[in-house]
């Protein structure tokens, strides 16, 4: 899926265009998991109010959410791989939706376990979709041109992010009621049951809104003509290709990194509104402006952090971006009040360009093993289960304040790796 350089120009497309429609097509997935991941993220603080859970109650959010991304990465590889990338979109989009719909039966029964095994479906569909999305942007296009293009996808991501969490303020959090733990311990059970059953139908209504929106996504991606873009060679060939990638340093370092990053992302974001409702003492829906205005940040560098790997290389880029979020994380944890909330927002504008960019580092030019690469990048979003596990434990012992410690010591590890990419990497590394 390799192309020419556009005639008269010279200059080697971003996104030819025999391809654009459908990279617009896979963009819309980009937005619409980014919204499903961070409406997730303000489940926490909703069901530490609906329930009155501990912080490390509430983060088993996560780990059915991103446990299921660990779960399902390699399977979603090894379906593109026999088949092709389409029939993994469409699978993913079917669980998503499955998932979403599968809030309503959950809220009628009210058990939190419910809800986390609706999650674990959703999470799937999005695990499918990651796995085939990624590499096939990657694909969509020159190499050179690889890990921009990815950075560009993968920019409509927070602003799937950002309508996620307005979902959430308007039509979650806003839905709660303004009873306190010690308030609801006083109810009788009749009382306490008819306040939550509310609360809980606020939290079902934006996922089968989103269910709706996806039937259509996927009718129009089952009618759309997509490449094909699958394997010439369908033998799969698992563990050769497994060696072959765990000897590959540059990539098996990177997945490690990932693993670490996305921990710290969703442990970032997870406690943002708790953070802010501490040291501000504001309520759950006006905390989540603050995280809405971190994710607008987020957006915004990941804009302008692609235009820059235009003129510099991607690992300098890394580092930078990696030693800011070292530096905005130990201020999260020290300051406090305003000024502590906006170092906050902050870490956010710089972890914009993390996850496209350790990944397309890893994935580019792996040939045949690129969709089992891809899978490992996947699976590796298993991080933000157990660190953002971990980051609750540490608030619950401590404060949410010091809980800032965990994506603080993640980042160190971003910035090791690209150190190590700069150490090693020759011109083939750097983007055009």
């Amino acid at each position: 899926m390799k192309s020419k350089t556009n005639p008269g120009t010279g200059k080697t497309p971003l996104v030819p265009k025999e391809y654009l429609l459908p990279f617009i097509l896979l963009t819309s997935l980009f937005f619409a998991w980014g919204l499903a991941n961070n409406m997730t993220d303000t489940l926490l603080s909703a069901f530490k109010k609906i329930m009155s859970m501990s912080d490390f109650q509430t983060s088993w959010i996560q780990i059915a959410f991103y446990f299921s991304y660990f779960c399902l990465a390699l399977p979603a590889a090894i379906l593109i791989k026999k088949t092709t990338y389409k029939t993994g979109i469409i699978m993913g989009l079917l669980m998503f939706i499955t998932g979403a719909l599968l809030f309503y039966p959950s809220s009628q029964t009210m058990v939190y376990g419910h809800f986390l095994v609706s999650l674990y479906i959703l999470a799937g569909g999005l695990s499918i979709l990651e796995t085939t999305s990624n590499p096939y942007v990657i694909l969509m296009g020159p190499e050179e041109t690889a890990t921009r293009r990815l950075n560009m996808a993968q920019s409509f991501n927070p602003i799937g992010s950002v309508t996620g969490v307005i979902l959430s303020k308007f039509f979650i959090l806003s839905g709660l009621a303004s009873y306190t733990v010690a308030e609801r311990a006083k109810m009788d059970s009749e009382q306490l049951q008819t306040v939550q059953s509310a609360e809980l139908n606020a939290v079902m209504g934006p996922y089968i809104g989103v269910a709706c929106v996806l039937i259509v996504i996927l009718l129009l991606i089952i009618f759309t003509k997509m490449p094909k873009a699958s394997d010439s060679n369908k033998s799969l060939d698992l563990v050769p290709t497994l060696k072959r990638l765990f000897h590959n340093k540059k990539y098996f370092y990177g997945v490690i990194t990932q693993f670490f990053y996305v921990g710290a992302q969703i442990s970032v974001w997870s406690f943002t509104i708790r953070y802010a409702m501490s040291e501000l003492q504001i309520n759950e829906e006006s905390a989540s402006n603050y995280y809405i205005l971190s994710l607008v940040l987020f957006i915004g560098a990941r804009f302008i952090f692609t235009a820059l790997m235009k003129y510099f290389s991607a690992g300098k880029l890394l580092f930078f971006a990696a030693l800011m979020t070292v530096l905005f994380s130990a201020l999260t944890m020290f300051t406090g009040g305003y000024t502590g909330v906006i170092c906050l927002m902050l870490i956010s504008f710089f972890m914009s360009l993390m996850f496209p960019t350790i990944y397309g580092l890893t994935v580019t030019g792996l040939g045949d093993d690129t969709k089992i690469a891809g899978s490992g990048h996947i699976m590796a979003i298993l991080g933000g289960a157990i660190i953002t596990a971990f980051q609750g434990i540490v608030s619950d012992q401590a404060n949410v304040n010091y809980s800032y410690i965990v994506p603080l010591v993640c980042f160190v590890v971003v910035i090791a790796f690209s150190i190590y990419i700069e150490r090693n990497a020759k011109s083939d590394l750097k983007t055009v």
